[in-house]
């Protein structure tokens, strides 16, 4: 595994380097000890998304408080178009965003940290993506951004064809 940094202070990108053989491959998705070293992450939930159909959106995805938390994602299957913005107000990036295509064959992760929000695209049908999360989900301190807020100006690759009444609804984000 090795650690790669972005534009964004904490946002970085999990390099794995699978073990090949005749039977297939191996990788190490997780690493305490080295993801200790980069960020207080210990795993306290993990989750999988199972997304039917390609240009299917999820998010923007974040958690507030004492439920703030760092996530790790990982595409098992299919692609997807990342987008990671910085909510931090103290931050130099703040309301800056990036993005990346995670997929089942570059074999990389994304970590997310707290004060971030991300979603993502489905560029694939039968995509699945799992996440690591370093707390336990808690809805009344759940928030999110709508994939269209007019804050942002986002740039999606495709134009979201299914997306949840929750995501669509969020209201403007407010500074």
């Amino acid at each position: 595994m090795k650690i790669q940094k972005t534009k964004i202070q904490g946002v970085q990108i999990i390099n794995n380097h699978p073990f090949l053989d005749e039977r297939g491959s191996f990788t190490r998705l997780y690493c305490k000890k080295l993801i200790k070293k980069k960020l207080n992450f210990e795993v306290k939930q993990s989750n999988l998304s199972i997304n039917k159909k390609k240009h299917t959106l999820r998010g923007f995805h974040y958690q507030i408080g004492k439920s703030s938390e760092n996530k790790i994602i990982k595409c098992l299957r299919g692609k997807i178009f990342d987008i990671v913005v910085d909510l931090r107000r103290k931050s130099k990036t703040y309301k800056k965003f990036i993005s990346i295509t995670l997929d089942d064959k570059k074999n990389t992760s994304l970590i997310i940290p707290k004060g971030c929000a991300n979603a993502f695209l489905t560029l694939e049908d039968k995509t699945m993506v799992l996440y690591f999360t370093d707390n336990y989900y808690n809805k009344a301190l759940e928030r999110g951004i709508r994939y269209n807020d007019p804050s942002f100006n986002f740039d999606w690759p495709l134009k979201p064809k299914i997306v949840s009444i929750k995501d669509k609804n969020y209201k403007d984000f407010k500074i």
